[in-house]
């Protein structure tokens, strides 16, 4: 008998990344969910998934805490097949006052944890045969946005690290790629899109709509679920064209 494939995702226990788990957990993936608090997704899982959802208790900002996270994820789950690094923060602010402090810990969050994650779970993919990076970036890497600097920085950051990684361990069987979200309203940021920026986005975004967790879950899962082999080291935008409208 064939087993499910184990995913990991990072930053698993609300908003897009919630949902990304239970959307490879439908799709029969043996799913383990990296959080803080070891928990796994705070959102409503049938019975029938609960038994694919393995938890664990990570802090990606801490290698040696995703280290260990991995071991434990792989031993009780025999090998580790691909991961979904969501984990991120948003911290803005104007750039003239932007403290270090500040500008550090989005870094480390959105940037070098995602690195951290790339080479800790490098080797369990390669005793698995190679295996699938979905690093979670934004389509901030490419715009101007003010106040926000350090989070444009640290996107555009996962999309260079997705693209060397790609190449690098192209001949090993793994592929690395960079899902780019626009806008999407999730349960961490929904008071925001009740106000000035679900108009503006309304005239922003050619279909005049924000994206939800699920497009993003879907794109994901495809990802998974296709195994296309010579898709790698790109950059997928889902942003509604709103990242190329004029």
């Amino acid at each position: 008998m064939t087993l499910p494939r184990t995913l990991v995702v990072t930053g698993a226990s609300r908003g897009i990344g919630a949902t990304i788990a239970l959307e490879l957990a439908q799709r029969g993936y043996t799913v383990a969910c990296l959080t803080r608090k070891g928990a796994g997704p705070e959102v409503t899982v049938p019975a029938e998934l609960v038994p694919r959802f393995v938890n664990a208790k990570c802090d990606v900002t801490d290698e040696a805490s995703v280290k260990q996270a991995l071991a434990q994820v792989a031993a009780k789950t025999g090998a580790i097949h691909g991961i979904v690094n969501n984990a991120g923060i948003h911290l803005d602010g104007p750039s003239d006052k932007l403290t270090l402090n500040v500008y550090n810990q989005v870094m480390s969050t959105n940037a070098t944890a995602v690195f951290t994650a790339c080479r800790e779970v490098y080797p369990h993919l390669i005793k698995a045969g190679g295996g699938i990076i979905v690093n979670i970036g934004s389509f901030f890497d490419k715009i101007g946005v003010k106040r926000n600097v350090a989070y444009c920085a640290s996107k555009a950051a996962v999309g260079a690290i997705t693209r060397c990684l790609a190449v690098e361990w192209a001949s090993k069987n793994i592929r690395v790629l960079d899902v780019a979200p626009g806008y999407i309203e999730t349960d961490l940021n929904r008071d925001a899109f009740q106000g000035p920026l679900r108009d503006f986005l309304a005239k922003r975004i050619p279909g005049g709509k924000h994206g939800t967790p699920q497009d993003i879950a879907k794109l994901v899962a495809a990802i998974f679920n296709e195994d296309i082999p010579f898709l790698t080291g790109e950059t997928l935008y889902i942003d509604g064209g709103q990242g190329v409208a004029h």
